[in-house]
């Protein structure tokens, strides 16, 4: 039962972002490339089960961290790949690791603020909970035009209770795991930010 539990999505990607907040506590305050990419690809599939809405972010979001896990074989830590790349006067180009570390950044937070918005929401609709953490994160930096499509597309969301049987969940322990997601993104996200702002590089664009 216990490894049953351990592959559950939600606990798998509790548990690694746990590790990583552990990472940005320690004294050396330091997030390693290798397991923050692997964190970060733990939530890949719950944006599968979000459905249409989100299956834009869905395949940037898998792209980018799988560009960021290629990074993790030649870079250490997450302050040296932006050193790099400002050193490389790249950081704004398509395709470099910074930028897709913002956009990666952009995806674990739209989760948390998810997961907020489905524990203090009351009934089976997601459709609240999903369109505040769409408007909060991602709307400010998309266009018109995917922003119409994602506003059709929250209307074949799953309901709580389909996307849980897709997770292989019960509410209780979803509850559990989603609170601990958002406690440990919470000070990972914060790290990338201060990571961005320290070296004036913003995280508006």
């Amino acid at each position: 039962m216990a490894n049953a539990e351990s592959d559950k999505t939600l606990r798998k990607i509790a548990d690694a972002f746990k590790e990583l907040a552990a990472s940005v506590n320690s004294q050396t305050a330091d997030i390693e490339v290798a397991p923050f990419s692997r964190a970060c690809s733990f939530v890949s599939p719950l944006f599968g089960c979000l459905g249409i809405a989100f299956k834009f972010a869905e395949m940037d979001y898998v792209a980018k961290v799988g560009d960021l896990a290629q990074a993790s074989k030649s870079i250490a830590t997450l302050n040296a790949m932006l050193d790099r790349d400002i050193e490389g006067n790249c950081v704004r180009k398509a395709g470099s690791h910074t930028r897709n570390l913002l956009r990666v950044k952009r995806g674990i937070d739209m989760v948390r603020v998810l997961f907020e918005q489905i524990l203090a929401t009351e009934g089976d609709s997601l459709k609240d909970p999903a369109s505040k953490a769409y408007a909060q994160v991602f709307a400010p930096h998309h266009g018109w035009v995917i922003r119409k499509a994602v506003a059709a597309g929250m209307y074949a969301l799953p309901t709580k209770a389909q996307l849980m049987k897709k997770l292989n969940e019960d509410e209780a322990s979803a509850r559990i795991q989603m609170q601990n997601y958002v406690a440990a993104s919470g000070p990972v996200i914060l790290y990338i930010n201060k990571l961005f702002v320290s070296r004036e590089l913003g995280i508006d664009w």
